[in-house]
């Protein structure tokens, strides 16, 4: 990494953040951090995070926000350790993006650590991270983090809470 990389810091979107250069590449991820992610902040919708850079770029971003998971959902082996509710709370990391400009740096891998770390330390109950893949590189990053897929829904993926709290002790 340069020296201008040397400093990472993980901070809540917020007005001083310049988001109109960011380009990940994909369309959709970046008209939303550009337009929505703000207002999403302010709404209470989503929490969205930055990666910024000592020189105040940023090299990516991440949003969480509460969802629910029906039990049907959930592969079979798993259910059966669970309570019978109709659905049970999860954390949903809704969009995760690096910059074109830092790729190949870790720097997906720091930001999916960073808000698995959140997801974790919440006091908010959740029974897993849910992320839903937007194309199949996304989806083999996910499964090389323990992702796993959830039957009948190949673009989506869950990692447990209990396997997350794991690696951070």
């Amino acid at each position: 990494m340069g020296e201008a990389d040397d400093i990472l810091r993980v901070e809540f979107l917020g007005p001083q953040h310049d988001r109109s250069g960011f380009e990940s590449g994909v369309e959709p991820l970046d008209r939303y951090f550009r337009a929505q992610a703000g207002q999403d902040a302010r709404k209470k919708m989503a929490a969205p995070f930055a990666l910024v850079l000592k020189d105040g770029s940023i090299a990516g971003y991440y949003t969480l926000s509460s969802t629910a998971v029906r039990l049907p959902e959930l592969p079979k082996a798993i259910v059966r350790k669970l309570p019978r509710y109709p659905s049970i709370p999860a954390t949903l990391l809704g969009r995760l993006a690096v910059d074109q400009r830092y790729r190949g740096r870790g720097y997906g891998r720091f930001l999916l650590a960073d808000a698995l770390y959140r997801a974790v330390r919440s006091e908010i109950a959740s029974f897993a991270v849910i992320v839903e893949a937007k194309d199949e590189s996304a989806k083999r990053f996910y499964e090389r983090e323990s992702f796993l897929q959830l039957p009948d829904q190949p673009m989506k993926l869950f990692r447990p809470m209990t396997d997350i709290e794991a690696l951070f002790k």
